[in-house]
Order: structure tokens, then sequence, then C-alpha cells
């Protein structure tokens, strides 16, 4: 287990004229310190009485996505349920703790909250990994949700790929595009520097398919970023460069 000095930890704020993002992420689990505040973003533990459209102003407040316990900080804010759901259940099963807040353009539809959100977190992952000494480096996983089936495999290479194979058979997932998993992962694969295929096996329910996918995704990641004993300060390739 990481000691408090070697835990891989990264803090990120994303801000464009469509979202507002702030982000911490741990790779290793553990205490996340609340979600400093912006101009963009109340204090966690305002007790001013002002409110804003937007997260919750305390983050100590359970949520959909949050759960605290004594390994892991989740909470997940994002203004789209579904997508908060998909984070939730990857950062659970990845032993991340991860604490993200956003306020998005959601006026218009989905579509940058959920881009810049994965795009923000395959920039923390980035910056939490740190060299890509020692690693694992591959990893790949199934995992079932009751009918459904999904696989997927990740190479930490440093070679941005995304393929992905879902076949949603609806539109939407609550308020989430399906169209929008696809895209995220693949903005998620361009920041984070990884190589990543997920496929859906099988499966009838669309939100199960989802689940299964990041649930895959989570175990995946989980492995490839493990730290070898014996290999530390290794570049795990025969290019001698990642």
């Amino acid at each position: 287990m990481a000691t408090e000095s070697t835990r891989r930890t990264a803090y990120i704020v994303r801000n464009t004229n469509e979202t507002k993002i702030q982000l911490s992420l741990s790779l290793d689990g553990g205490a996340l310190d609340p979600l400093p505040a912006t101009e963009e973003f109340d204090n966690l533990d305002s007790s001013d009485g002002e409110s804003e459209p937007g997260p919750p102003e305390n983050q100590k407040r359970k949520t959909h996505a949050s759960q605290i316990t004594h390994s892991q900080h989740i909470w997940i804010w994002t203004g789209i349920g579904f997508l908060d759901h998909m984070l939730h259940a990857w950062s659970k099963h990845a032993g991340w703790s991860l604490r993200i807040r956003c306020r998005g353009d959601l006026a218009i539809d989905d579509h940058h909250t959920t881009e810049d959100t994965f795009l923000a977190l395959g920039t923390a992952f980035t910056h939490a990994l740190g060299p890509r000494t020692g690693l694992a480096r591959f990893g790949y996983a199934y995992a079932p949700l009751d009918e459904a089936l999904s696989r997927a495999v990740l190479d930490i290479s440093s070679r941005p790929f995304f393929v992905g194979d879902f076949a949603f058979q609806g539109p939407m997932m609550g308020n989430l595009n399906t169209q929008m998993i696809h895209h995220g992962l693949g903005s998620w694969a361009q920041n984070a520097g990884v190589t990543l295929h997920v496929d859906v096996l099988k499966g009838e329910n669309d939100h199960h398919r989802s689940e299964s996918a990041f649930k895959a995704l989570a175990v995946a990641c989980k492995l490839a970023c493990e730290r070898v004993v014996g290999r530390e300060g290794e570049v795990v390739s025969t290019k001698g460069v990642l």
C-alpha cells in the first residue's frame, strides 16, 4: 500500500468558455483534501447561505456519486447524472480517490461537459502517474453486469489511441448521449497517453453495457498502473523510452 509520500496524486483546473472544472486524483486511493475555493466555485465549507446553479456548495454532503471510506474519497458532480455514475464506478474499481466538480454549458447539450471532464481526467492521470517507469504497463480485464459483459485492454504506451465498440441500442442514457461514451473515452486516452481498447461483448440493456465497460476499464487501469517490485526506474519498453 502506498504511503503518503509515495501516493501518486494530481490537482487539475481546466477552464474554457464552455466549462469550468476542478479535479483531484490519487491513483493509490486514500484521503483527498476538499477542492479549494475559486472564482467559479464556492468554498466547500461555505456557510454564507448563497448558492448558484451547479455542484452543491458543501462537498461533505452525500450525493448520488459520492463515497467516502478510509481507503477512498470519491465525490463527483458534473451536472450529468449518468456520467457521474460511470466515473464513480471507474474510480471505485480502479482503487482511485477522485474529486470532480464541473459547471458546463448544459443549456446547449452534454458534449462540452463530457468531453472536457474526460480531458481533465486524462491530464490528471498523466500528472499523477509521473515518470512511466517501473510499471506493469499493460492491463486487461473482463467485467460482467448481469447479462452484459465487457473487455478492456490498456497499454500505458505514450501512444494515444482508442478503439471502442459499444453498440448501444438507444440514443440516450439518462441525460447523457450514448455517443459521448465513445468520444469521452477517446478524449481520456488522448490526454492520458494510453492505448485503449474497450469492447462490449454482449448485453441487452444499455445501462448494463456501459457500466460493465467502465468496470472492465477500471480493473485494467488498476493492473496497468501497478508498480513492479524490482523494476523501479526501469522503462518497460524495448525502445528504452515511453
